[in-house]
C-alpha cells in the first residue's frame, strides 16, 4: 500500500511541476494569441479528437470551434514533441483535481478561450470575468457548431491552486455532452463510477461515442465502464484515465473483452496521444 501512495504522490508531484512550468511560461495577454491565430476547421469536414494522454483531449469541429477538455497537457503520457494548442475558443473541466484543471488557466491566458466547469471550481480559479462561465448540470452553451450540456458525474471534487495550501471544495463533478451540429455527439464522462442516469443522458442526447475512464481505483475499471457503454448505447468508446500511474491499471484490451461478454455493439478505439483522429 506504502509503495502505491509513493507512485501516486511521485506523479502528482510530476504534474504539478509541469503545470507551473507551463504557467510561468505564458505571458501573453488574454486573447491576444486567439487573435493572431485561427484555428483551422477540422480536415474534410470531419470533426477531430486529440487525446493528450490521461484524460485530457482537444476536439476540432468542422465549423472551426476548437475545444479542450481537462487539459492536464503535461502529463506521463503526453505526446512528445507536439505543440500545445494556440488558439482554443473554450475549456471543459469536469472537476477540480490537479490531473483534470492541469494547465487550464495558462491555456485561458494564451487563448482568450471561455473556461467551463462547476460554478464553485470557476471561483476558485481567479480567471478574467469574461472567460469565468461557472455553471452546473443541466446547463447548455452554444460554441459554434458545438452544443455543450453539462451533466452529473459520480465523483468527489477540490482545488488548490497552491500544492502547499489545503484543497478546497470545488463543487460537483460533471461530465460534458458535445453534440457537434451535422456530426457526432461526443460525451466525456470525467471521473466517474457508472450510474442509472447514464441512462438519462442517452435518452435525451444520445451520444455515438464516449469517452469513458477505465483505469480504476479511482473511476470504474473496464467492467464497470463496459456496463456503462451499454447503457449508454454508444456505437464508440474512447478509453481514458488509464496507465497515467501505476494505480490506474485497466487497458483498452480488458475494455474490448468486457465489452464481449456483453456482447454488446460497441467498439473500442485507443487513440494515440498526440495523433488527430477523424470521426
Amino acid at each position: 500500500m506504502r509503495t502505491k501512495l509513493v507512485a501516486v504522490v511521485v506523479g502528482a508531484l510530476v504534474a504539478i511541476a509541469g503545470t507551473a512550468g507551463a504557467q510561468g511560461n505564458s505571458a501573453a495577454a488574454p486573447g491576444k494569441a486567439a487573435a493572431g491565430a485561427k484555428a483551422p476547421a477540422a480536415a474534410k469536414g470531419k470533426t477531430e479528437v486529440t487525446w493528450w494522454g490521461h484524460a485530457a483531449f482537444v476536439v476540432r469541429t468542422p465549423g472551426g470551434a476548437v475545444i479542450a477538455i481537462d487539459p492536464w497537457l503535461t502529463n506521463p503520457k503526453a505526446p512528445q514533441g507536439v505543440a500545445q494548442p494556440e488558439a482554443l475558443d473554450a475549456i471543459l473541466l469536469t472537476h477540480g483535481h490537479f490531473d483534470h484543471v492541469g494547465e487550464a488557466k495558462a491555456l485561458a491566458q494564451k487563448t482568450g478561450a471561455k473556461v467551463f466547469g462547476s460554478f464553485e471550481l470557476i471561483n476558485l480559479l481567479g480567471l478574467p470575468e469574461a472567460q469565468a462561465v461557472g455553471a452546473n448540470t443541466g446547463g447548455t452553451f452554444k460554441v459554434k457548431d458545438a452544443t455543450i450540456h453539462l451533466v452529473e458525474a459520480v465523483h468527489s471534487s477540490s482545488y488548490a491552486a497552491d500544492p502547499k495550501a489545503p484543497a478546497q471544495y470545488a463543487g460537483a463533478p460533471l461530465g460534458y455532452v458535445v453534440a457537434i451540429d451535422n456530426g457526432p455527439t461526443l460525451y466525456h464522462a470525467g471521473d466517474t463510477a457508472a450510474f442509472e442516469s447514464m441512462a438519462l443522458i442517452a435518452t435525451q442526447f444520445k451520444p455515438t461515442v464516449a469517452m469513458l475512464p477505465i483505469g480504476g481505483h479511482f473511476t470504474m475499471g473496464p467492467a464497470e465502464a463496459a456496463q456503462a457503454a451499454r447503457v449508454l448505447k454508444v456505437q464508440t468508446v474512447v478509453p481514458m484515465h488509464y496507465g497515467t500511474f501505476p494505480l490506474l491499471q485497466g487497458n483498452p484490451d480488458a475494455l474490448r473483452g468486457e465489452l464481449k461478454k456483453l456482447r454488446g455493439p460497441a467498439k473500442v478505439m485507443d487513440l494515440e496521444a498526440g495523433k488527430a483522429t477523424a470521426l
